[in-house]
């Protein structure tokens, strides 16, 4: 069973950049290349939302939210994607999950980011 680890949550002041991580392990490069990988993220009492995705061709997809502030990208070698994130705002703190598809659905643990002066 592939697991994800996130990693890269802090606080952070409004206007700062902040970089998330997620690790496939459990899997080989090879798979992992076909996998669908998207970042979500998630408030207390509010639904589980698509921040960012990335297909294995390398298509990238955005929640109007977050265009021109965050870029997702995955390195391949490394079983890893990423999500930079930029201008962040006070509404973007929430807990980031990392996900993969191919076929199952696997899920990290989330990682808390905390924007807030």
């Amino acid at each position: 069973q592939v697991q994800l680890v996130e990693s890269g949550g802090d606080l952070v002041q409004p206007g700062n950049s902040l970089g998330l991580s997620c690790v496939a392990s459990r899997t080989s490069t090879a798979s992992f290349s076909l996998y669908t990988m998207r970042w979500y993220r998630q408030v207390p009492g509010k639904q589980r939302e698509l921040v960012a995705g990335i297909t294995s061709d390398g298509i990238t997809n955005y929640a109007d939210s977050v265009k021109g502030r965050f870029t997702i990208s995955r390195d391949n070698a490394k079983n890893t994607v990423y999500l930079q994130m930029s201008s962040l705002k006070p509404e973007d703190t929430a807990v980031y999950y990392c996900n993969a598809r191919y076929n199952l659905n696997y899920w990290g643990q989330g990682t808390q980011v905390t924007v807030s002066s």
